[in-house]
This record gives structure tokens, sequence and C-alpha cells, in this order.
């Protein structure tokens, strides 16, 4: 499985894709809000890795790839909550919308879902603001959900509806034509 956006190739994981993958999951920037401290050993992402593909190539959970470098992942590990994560070199460029946004897209037009989910830490500003310009709405929130290397997290929960979402796409391409 294979989507190209602009910037970006979307696809299925493969072994291969284990050293840039870890360089991602090992990075403490990088998952500051991920739902596991840094990977500390090849291992770990191994098993990491391995889950991913075990899911199939028809699972809509995807290896970001820029210029042929892994640089991430976006998509759905577990149907309908999205997740997304990217090299530190990779943030600010709009990247991570463009991929979420895709991985997106893909669900609606092959699955018959009409509402996606995130759960996002609420002092996860940057990660907020991309599920709000990708057409999530705020659902709830909740304490204490998540315990990161012995941290505990809370959550704020956000949908995505199909309507919220080409209601978004519209006000994209509305602000890219200067509208």
């Amino acid at each position: 499985m294979e989507i190209r956006t602009p910037r970006l190739t979307l696809r299925s994981a493969r072994p291969d894709d284990l050293e840039a993958i870890h360089a991602v999951l090992s990075d403490p920037r990088a998952t500051r809000w991920w739902s596991t401290p840094p990977h500390e050993t090849l291992d770990q992402t191994r098993a990491w890795l391995e889950g991913m593909i075990a899911n199939g190539p028809d699972h809509p959970d995807f290896v970001i790839e820029r210029d042929g470098r892994v640089i991430g992942k976006a998509g759905f590990y577990a149907m309908p909550d999205i997740g997304y994560i990217l090299h530190p070199d990779a943030w600010g460029q709009g990247l991570a919308v463009e991929a979420a946004g895709a991985a997106i897209d893909h669900v609606f037009q092959t699955r018959d879902l009409d509402i996606l989910t995130a759960d996002v830490d609420p002092e996860n500003a940057a990660s907020i603001r991309l599920l709000e310009r990708l057409g999530f709405v705020r659902t709830g929130f909740a304490e204490r959900t998540w315990n990161v290397g012995g941290e505990w997290k809370d959550s704020l929960y956000y949908s995505l509806s199909r309507a919220g979402r080409q209601a978004a796409r519209s006000a994209e391409e509305r602000r890219g034509s200067g509208g």
C-alpha cells in the first residue's frame, strides 16, 4: 500500500525500516508525547515495527518517507484512533498535517467509518493545533489515562467526522489560494 502527497510517500512498513524508525522512536524530543518512553534498543523498535508489519499491507498505518528517507509514521495502528510521530528534523514544515491528512482521507475513502478519533496530551500544543487544522473537534478530557515511564499523563479526546474533514479540506484549499 502506498499513498503519495506533494512531498511525501506513505507506505506499508518493512523490516528494513528498522534503523530509520529507531532514530525516531529513540529520540526523547520525538517521544515526549508518545505512548512509550524513548526506545533504548533496536530490539524494542524491532518488536514495535514487527507489530506494525503484522497488521498487514492493507492496514492504514504508514511509514512516512520524504526524499526516500523514513522520517516517521502516521495512520491508524488501532482503528479509529489516529497516531503520528515525526523525527524532530522534520518538524515545523507542515509534514505531519500532510501525512496525517493523507492517512485520514485514505481511511474515509476505503472504510465504512463516519468518525475518527484522537487522544492527545493537553500539554502537546503542536499536536492539538494539527488535529484542529485537520478538522478534529474536542469531545472530552480525562486525567491519568497513560502511564509513560512512571509518569501519569492526561488526555484530551478529539473526533473527526467525514463532514468535518471535508470542511477542513475546503478551508485548506481557500487558504492555499489566498482566500
